[in-house]
């Protein structure tokens, strides 16, 4: 099955809360989208691997992804090794998605920039014929996307690019609300995180009006790219 987007994530809900509003978007324009997670979220002070599952592919059915993976790679213990890089690189051959959507390159929680760096270097490397891989015991082409965008997770990072998601940045909040353990519950009686007070969604609204405001729409969702970007008109820059 070949992807338009596929997006990794160190913890299930990483893409949908950072990204969610543009995996929305696409996937209402027909895009075949995928997500590969790379831990099941097990350290959590809410939930259990159980719930989380359960809440993924609940969110996967919201979004309408085609297929959703996850890579044990152990929350909170991500290593730089290249076992789990070869994993990854075996999923961007599988795949082979025209663009790849990784964590942030900086953020609160270690396992966010370890995602984004070992996806970073997959992504390269994917793309090396001498890097032998296999599926099924067939050998895997070499493959490398197009382009890798990271999303903004906690800590706020300038963007490079913005994407107007005026259309989806109200549902992107539904979208938060399937991972219902981890987020506001007004029944529940687990302990408080920072993502679990009643006032996350307004500020995760707060930051898509603020991005948004900078292209001069409602809601905006932000990435940052480790290169030059280019276009075939200016004046399709807003």
């Amino acid at each position: 099955m070949k992807l338009d987007i596929l997006a990794f994530g160190a913890h299930p809900d990483d893409v949908e809360i950072s990204a969610g509003a543009t995996l929305l978007k696409y996937a209402r324009e027909g895009k075949k989208i995928g997500i590969i997670d790379l831990t099941e979220g097990e350290l959590g002070t809410r939930g259990s691997v159980e719930k989380r599952y359960e809440e993924a592919a609940k969110a996967s059915k919201f979004i309408g992804l085609q297929m959703r993976e996850n890579l044990n790679m152990g929350d909170g213990f991500i290593q730089d090794s290249n076992e789990n890089k070869i994993k990854i690189i075996e999923c961007i051959r599988k795949y082979q998605p025209e663009m790849v959507l990784a964590n942030s390159i900086h953020d609160r929680h270690p396992d966010h920039a370890k995602g984004a760096n070992l996806v970073s270097e997959a992504v390269f490397l994917s793309g090396l014929r001498k890097i032998e891989t296999s599926l099924n015991g067939n050998t895997q082409e070499a493959y490398r996307p197009k382009i890798l965008l990271h999303y903004i997770q906690d800590f706020y990072l300038n963007p490079d690019v913005i994407l107007d998601v005026s259309t989806t940045g109200e549902d992107k909040i539904e979208l938060i609300k399937c991972f219902d353990s981890q987020f506001f519950n007004v029944n529940s009686k687990e302990p408080k995180t920072p993502i679990s007070g009643e006032t996350f969604f307004k500020y995760l609204e707060g930051r898509m009006l603020s991005l948004g405001r900078e292209l001069g729409v409602t809601y905006g969702e932000g990435f940052t790219i480790n290169r030059t970007l280019g276009v075939k008109d200016l004046f399709a820059l807003k």
